[in-house]
């Protein structure tokens, strides 16, 4: 059940005005040119306290000073030295590396590090990355809802045992909904405890929630009004009921309970709503559930959640040709290895880890109730190695002080006191493999892995509180590697020159300054009152990932695992279906004792459709478009609000 947060951010760091004014002088380098400063402007750039728009200047000013007031909070609060002109000096570092994007916090951190939604909530919306068992589902309902609700992805297992369902009996009480994320959350908090405890039956009133466009104070957005509520409870209700009617078993009602608490927080306007579910490689139910030929009504909750099988026993192993028909048809489920999670960081370094879950993109493994945070560094970014290394010691300062906030629930506090668990990510991989070759990626990535440790050690020490239980992964990288203009996580690109859409809406400030400068759009085919917006991009040297077989992409992700990650590695693994699609349940067999997570996705030429976020253009064409792409003048953009971050676990979920 939810709890406020024990106390306030009172401590609030103050960046040296001379470091502001130095980051203001300076040229900014978006990736991709028009494209990445778009969705910088659309994503990430918010409202200033005085009401003017924050530039990329601002945005890094607001992140380093609300992170070094987190880490300046954690050393009152505990009667710890605080060196002013030390942590002066290398805030400025920090914030020059960051605007230089040679490092980056997550999109959860370019949204909300510095504001006064996690000043006084917690740090809840800092973190990425969330998991829950569901033996008790009332319970892990709540959570996953909630902290969706904040922007953190969920991954649930199947775990809930299936107790009798009751069907609520006698007078109704009457629960008048808050406006607020907490009045959502224990609205259907009492309708499954009346479903599943023989609670008392509820009649809701949806009165005091906000009309549709309202302002969400806060978090930002507009709000949807309470029909998406309305739908969920009226849905959790029908499935308690089929499954009570035997219609669906167990495994169905967990993953629909969930999925559909999913969809009502997209449609409830929280940009970000991504769950993971993950089931046993033994229940045929788990496996069918994307089998929309025998599950037709599942289709409209079905695409919330990543379905992921764990193997947890030796002879799991032995199991692998029943995932093998769903990869091919439709990329699911993906894999975790288990044993490498709970034995090992690096594969061959014995280090035990309790989580026994997972994030939805699988680049974190999680015990119930924990959350983790992530950051990233850029390598083909850094002028150098030692630019390099700097920008993951700046990574793994920020990660290590969002552990040092409490967030607004007891039982997280308490896993993420123990585990401290944190995600210092490199993207751009394929790029500097392509540049610089494998000898020295790994050379990099082994002495990178060596430094993130140490710092955090270091920096857990000065703090008082235990070191991280796992420090470093590889994640998807959407947005973010947008920003930076380099390949996303470990994965190859679709294409070398592209053209990237953007589909923003016709009420929205950015839409109108974009038309005003010209840039090349179309009415939306799919959605009413939307523009899509045409952006040439380059992705250089590197590889098309056509062109890098399966059999590659496997070693690559073994190869970080090994080097790099001691959590886990977000990889999907592009196949030919005609030329390696047989050869599915071999490759798993060789790679997966290898690794941690995997999943697989085949690749369909000639699957195109009208406005695809994502086409292949001549080098021709891109110059041509390059030649006539317009400037926009961004300082003419004010009283925009910034959409928030999404979640993303491919090259289109974005856009």
């Amino acid at each position: 059940m939810m709890s406020g947060i024990s106390y306030p951010v009172e401590e609030h760091f103050v960046l040296d005005g001379k470091t502001k004014e130095a980051l203001r002088q300076r040229p900014v380098r978006f990736g991709f040119g028009a494209f990445g400063e778009t969705v910088y402007y659309r994503t990430y750039s918010r409202l200033k306290p005085d009401g003017s728009q924050e530039h990329w200047p601002d945005t890094v000013i607001r992140v380093i000073e609300g992170v070094f007031s987190l880490r300046r909070e954690h050393y009152r609060r505990n009667n710890l030295d605080w060196d002013e002109e030390h942590w002066q000096r290398y805030a400025s570092k920090m914030a020059e590396a960051m605007f230089e994007m040679r490092w980056l916090p997550p999109g959860r951190g370019l949204w909300a590090m510095g504001t006064k939604f996690v000043y006084e909530r917690g740090s809840a919306a800092l973190n990425n990355c969330g998991a829950v068992d569901t033996t008790d589902l009332i319970a892990a309902a709540d959570w996953l809802m909630d902290m969706l609700m904040c922007g953190v992805g969920v991954g649930f297992n199947t775990a809930w045992p299936g107790e009798l369902v009751h069907f609520p009996e006698g007078a109704e009480k009457l629960y008048r909904i808050p406006d607020s994320r907490e009045g959502w959350v224990a609205s259907v908090r009492l309708l499954m405890e009346s479903y599943l405890r023989g609670g008392p039956r509820y009649r809701f009133d949806y009165s005091q929630i906000r009309p549709e466009g309202s302002p969400i104070r806060g978090f930002g957005g507009t709000a949807a009004g309470p029909e998406p509520l309305r739908e969920l409870h009226s849905a959790l209700e029908k499935i308690f009921r089929s499954y009570a009617a035997g219609t669906i078993d167990r495994t169905r009602c967990i993953v629909d309970v969930m999925n559909s608490i999913g969809k009502c927080v997209v449609a409830g306007n929280i940009r970000r709503s991504a769950e993971m579910a993950l089931g046993s490689i033994d229940d045929r139910s788990f496996l069918e559930l994307k089998d929309y030929r025998k599950h037709p009504d599942r289709e409209a909750i079905g695409w919330i959640s990543n379905n992921t099988v764990l193997l947890e026993k030796a002879k799991d192993f032995e199991k692998l040709q029943r995932v093998v028909p769903g990869i091919l048809d439709n990329g699911e489920p993906g894999l975790i290895n288990l044993i490498n999670v709970q034995r090992y960081a690096h594969f061959g370094e014995e280090s035990p880890d309790r989580a026994w879950l997972s994030n939805p993109c699988a680049e974190i493994p999680l015990e119930s109730f924990e959350l983790c945070n992530l950051a990233e560094a850029f390598p083909t970014r850094c002028d150098d190695e030692e630019s390099f290394f700097r920008a993951l010691e700046f990574a793994t300062f920020y990660a290590s002080t969002v552990t040092l906030l409490p967030t607004h629930r007891p039982e997280t506090n308490a896993v993420v006191a123990r585990n401290r668990r944190i995600g210092v990510s490199v993207s751009g991989i394929a790029d500097l493999l392509d540049r610089k070759g494998a000898a020295k990626l790994i050379r990099l990535l082994k002495k990178g892995y060596l430094h993130v440790r140490q710092l955090n050690q270091q920096w857990a020490e000065e703090a008082g509180v235990p070191a991280s239980v796992r420090v470093t992964t590889v994640k998807p990288s959407g947005t973010i590697s947008q920003l930076a203009g380099v390949s996303s996580g470990m994965h190859f690109p679709p294409f070398r020159y592209a053209i990237r859409r953007i589909r923003i809406g016709d009420d929205s400030k950015i839409s109108a300054l974009l038309k005003e400068a010209g840039v090349p759009h179309e009415p939306d085919r799919y959605s009413e009152e939307t523009s899509v917006f045409e952006f040439p991009i380059d992705q250089g040297e590197t590889r098309e990932v056509s062109e890098v077989s399966a059999w590659e992409q496997f070693t690559l992700l073994a190869t970080l695992q090994r080097e790099w990650s001691d959590n886990m590695v977000s990889c999907t693994i592009s196949f030919d279906p005609e030329k390696e699609g047989s050869r599915i349940e071999e490759m798993l067999a060789f790679f997966l004792p290898m690794i941690k997570s995997v999943s697989m996705l085949p690749r369909r030429e000639g699957g195109t459709y009208p406005q695809m976020p994502y086409e292949r253009i001549s080098e021709e064409e891109y110059r041509r478009r390059m030649t006539q792409m317009p400037h926009i003048d961004w300082n003419r953009l004010g009283g925009y609000e910034g959409t928030g971050s999404r979640y993303c676990s491919d090259e289109a979920c974005e856009l």
